[in-house]
């Protein structure tokens, strides 16, 4: 029976793929990925040729047929998204399940992800930890989503980019403004920051910026006594 290998691959510092990652890679007959310009650069830096096949999000059924076929062929194939953990925030999961419910075996080859690597310097997390990834760009939904996690006793970790960060802040920060916050910016990559703080203290930070880049990821406590400030202006 062929198998799928669903690889997580580093979320910046290349020196984070695992060895186990790239004997798959070198191994499989075909590499499936989200972005075929992105992983080649990957497997280029390692020295891995491979025929490459586009399976994203706008794509990720149909692509998943042609890889089924693949598979139902003998051929082993491997699925990379972009960065971390496939299905995680990211295309992968669609594939993974028609693969499985074809009758062929789906493998998890672990690696990192930006939702495990800030929560294991949040220094803080307690037995549930909920991840919701990104959230509505638009506010009225996202304030109200919001509301709902932070009147919830776990901590809570959400994906934002650049362009809506302070945004975010500012609504985590108005449901509950000494709610302790830590936001990681470009996560193992050469800029990679972390900062820590009541949800205000984030918020004036980042406020203060003239310009902000990089990808985001951030952590809300969880707090069983937090008050939250009246519904306002959610529609």
């Amino acid at each position: 029976m062929s198998e799928l290998y669903i690889v997580g691959t580093p979320i910046g510092n290349l020196g984070d793929i695992t060895f186990r990652a790239l004997e798959t890679f070198k191994a499989v007959d075909v590499i499936a990925a989200e972005d075929t310009r992105h992983t080649l650069e990957l497997l280029t830096h390692f020295e891995i040729r491979k025929p490459l096949i586009s399976c994203r999000a706008q794509n990720e059924e149909f692509a998943a047929q042609k890889i089924i076929s693949l598979l139902d062929e003998g051929k082993s194939v491997a699925y990379a998204s972009d960065a971390g953990e496939p299905g995680i925030s990211d295309p992968g999961a669609v594939l993974a399940g028609l693969v499985r419910k074809a009758g062929h075996k789906v493998v998890p080859i672990p690696g990192p992800s930006a939702f495990a690597t800030l929560a294991s310097v949040a220094g803080a997390g307690g037995k549930t930890l909920v991840f919701e990834g990104f959230l509505s760009p638009k506010p009225g939904r996202r304030r109200s989503r919001l509301r709902e996690l932070m009147a919830m006793d776990a901590a809570i970790i959400l994906y934002e980019s650049p362009y809506r960060i302070t945004k975010l802040l500012a609504d985590i920060a108005d449901i509950d403004s000494n709610r302790r916050v830590v936001v990681g910016r470009e996560l193992t990559k050469l800029h990679e920051e972390i900062t820590d703080g009541t949800s205000r203290e984030v918020l004036e930070d980042y406020a203060s910026r003239t310009k902000i880049l990089g990808e985001f990821a951030i952590f809300i406590s969880g707090n069983k006594n937090a008050k939250l400030s009246p519904e306002s202006s959610d529609n």
